[in-house]
């Protein structure tokens, strides 16, 4: 069982964490790999990297295919032993600047005990809010979520 100052502490950490994904620019990415565990994981939709320089990989991309990329932190909140940031991630593709992209997920985050990120897994419908949205692969796409569809 976790005690309240570890509860505290976590709490600080998720918040210190989603501060920095809120100030993201391709001009303080250092902010935040100061964050980052040397061996941290990071899971999305279509990733799934080991290491602090792949983790930072993925966001110096982000920043050179998409204009205007920033993160809004809606909430954050803790259990026992994760911290859970709700985000919408918006932004143009740098290629196609009339493709406004919105996607809003959650990142469960895990902490070792010298309080850096060892783990990253991102939860958000890549079908729903990005691939259906795609000119060829979203009519198949939006032909799969309709079977779905009660």
């Amino acid at each position: 069982m976790t005690n309240h100052s570890e509860q505290e502490r976590l709490i600080g950490l998720v918040n210190d964490y989603a501060d920095a994904f809120a100030a993201l620019s391709p001009d303080n990415l250092n902010a935040l790999s100061a964050l980052l565990d040397e061996q941290v994981t990071f899971q999305d939709p279509f990733n799934q990297k080991t290491g602090r320089d792949q983790f930072m990989a993925i966001f110096e991309h982000m920043f050179k295919v998409m204009d205007d990329a920033h993160f809004t932190i809606l909430d954050t909140a803790s259990s026992q032993t994760a911290g859970y940031i709700k985000w919408q991630m918006g932004g143009r593709l740098a290629s196609r600047p009339q493709f406004d992209m919105t996607l809003i997920g959650i990142s469960e985050v895990h902490f070792n005990h010298d309080g850096y990120v060892i783990a990253h897994i991102d939860h958000w419908d890549s079908a729903s809010q990005l691939l259906s949205r795609m000119p060829v692969a979203g009519i198949i796409v939006r032909s799969l979520l309709k079977l779905f569809r009660h």
